[in-house]
């Protein structure tokens, strides 16, 4: 089974920073946690990162539910500049409630000078069927404001102009 979820914003920046910083900046500085949702400190095997084909080991902090360390692989599937970004997360290290991976999209519009549509969507993916009302469950709501704390974020560091840590 498969849940998707959708959030559109208004970014009042440059297309390159709307674009860019989600997957070209500090990753702890984007998922900083949430409830349950452990924040991510660092990531490792990351030399490509930002090339379609690439990929990153993610770690996170500890949490109730994590005893911390490595937790899962992000891939970059698509990329299309400026305009559309395609990750996969998988391999994940503790289990999360019987999802198997999640697909992750960012596309970036250009409305006019400095004001960007950001449309991020998630595919959350489900391989037990009996768990298939509690996955629907999370995605419609945990997952939806822990997107909305990711948008935010992200618009403090696009704002800001951080640095990217990768091409």
């Amino acid at each position: 089974m498969t849940t998707k979820i959708s959030i559109t914003t208004i970014y009042h920046c440059s297309l390159e920073r709307a674009f860019k910083t989600p997957m070209l900046c500090d990753v702890a500085k984007v998922h900083t946690g949430f409830g349950l949702m452990p924040r991510v400190t660092h990531c490792t095997e990351d030399e490509n990162w930002g090339k379609p084909g690439s990929t990153k080991k993610i770690f996170v902090a500890k949490s109730p539910t994590f005893a911390g360390g490595e937790s899962s692989l992000d891939k970059v599937i698509e990329r299309i500049e400026n305009a559309y970004w395609k990750i996969e997360v998988s391999n994940f290290k503790s289990w999360l409630l019987g999802f198997s991976k999640f697909v992750g999209e960012w596309k970036t519009t250009r409305l006019k000078e400095n004001e960007i549509l950001v449309e991020y969507t998630y595919t959350l993916h489900s391989d037990i069927f009996w768990l298939y009302p509690l996955n629907w469950l999370f995605t419609k709501t945990f997952w939806r404001i822990y997107m909305k704390r990711v948008l935010k974020n992200v618009r403090q560091l696009a704002y800001n102009n951080e640095p990217y840590l990768y091409a």
